[in-house]
């Protein structure tokens, strides 16, 4: 594995002429993603008419916040994968309905690892945030507090002691 290295786009036909893969050991923050923790991990890419093959492995450390408790929590985004990406004008990837190819870059471009990085460690995060199973659930306000804004029974309208979430305060008003 060679020695860390700033990741920088390489231009393809750089790739193209290297006879064996080139391989990046990756131990940096990355521009676009906010981490508490260098990435680390390894990156290689092949050029292999008309496809560039890549594959690499990193971890890094984000804080994501709980939807539920809004409160902060660190999460671990790793992934293991591979990628081939086609070398020509995107409109010839509909030509073969079989092909696993999903991406283009132009030929004469560059392939940026630390994009590619991003990408794939940005897949990774959760759809929804949820600090774990001790979760406290939203704070709800002390009922000792409670304000006698409830509306009555008698208005036709549901009332309960229990207290309302804090978030929702603001739709009382249409009640």
């Amino acid at each position: 594995m060679p020695e860390p290295c700033l990741l920088r786009p390489v231009p393809l036909q750089e790739l193209r002429v290297q006879q064996d893969q080139r391989l990046w050991a990756v131990d940096q923050q990355l521009e676009d993603l906010e981490s508490l923790t260098p990435v680390r991990g390894w990156l290689s890419a092949r050029h292999g008419e008309p496809v560039l093959e890549v594959e690499g492995e990193a971890e890094t450390v984000v804080s994501l916040c709980c939807d539920r408790c809004l409160g902060h929590y660190k999460h671990v985004l790793r992934f293991r994968g591979s990628e081939r990406l086609w070398l020509g004008e995107a409109d010839q990837l509909a030509d073969d309905p079989d092909s696993d190819l999903i991406e283009s870059l132009d030929p004469r471009g560059h392939f940026d690892p630390a994009r590619w990085l991003f990408e794939q460690l940005s897949l990774q995060l959760p759809l929804q945030n949820h600090c774990g199973a001790d979760c406290p659930g939203p704070a709800l306000p002390d009922p000792a507090e409670a304000s006698p804004e409830t509306p009555s029974a008698a208005q036709g309208e549901q009332s309960s002691d229990a207290p309302i979430d804090l978030r929702w305060a603001a739709l009382r008003q249409w009640r």
